[in-house]
């Protein structure tokens, strides 16, 4: 916006009432929102691409965390290290704890052995 333009908007805004005024505030600020919405989606994509073009998923490039699922939300405590990781795909882990996954006992069932996914 020129310096042309920037006068020509302020005139108009000194020509506004306070509920106008008011009521373009609202406006304002939605609008707002919904660009550093849109510019943080924007962010969060090109990180999450590029985070696959090198071979790992951008949640396991910010977490402190080993590789693997993610805990549940909204149940604190810490997540287990992963002891065992599927060899067909690695973003399957697996802490030893709790209910075999699927994977762990179709591996299993093909006569693989626990030791042979250990982490």
């Amino acid at each position: 916006m020129d310096e042309d333009q920037k006068r020509v908007l302020a005139e108009k805004l000194d020509s506004l009432e306070l509920e106008e005024l008011r009521d373009l505030r609202g406006n304002v600020d939605r609008t707002i929102s919904h660009l550093e919405s849109r510019k943080r989606q924007e962010a969060l994509s090109a990180a999450e691409q590029i985070a696959r073009e090198h071979g790992f998923r951008l949640a396991d490039l910010v977490s402190d965390r080993p590789s693997g699922k993610a805990g549940k939300s909204g149940q604190g405590g810490s997540v287990l290290p992963a002891a065992y990781v599927n060899p067909e795909n690695p973003d399957e882990t697996w802490s030893g704890r709790g209910r075999r996954p699927g994977w762990v006992k179709a591996a299993l069932e093909a006569g693989r052995t626990l030791e042979d996914l250990r982490a």
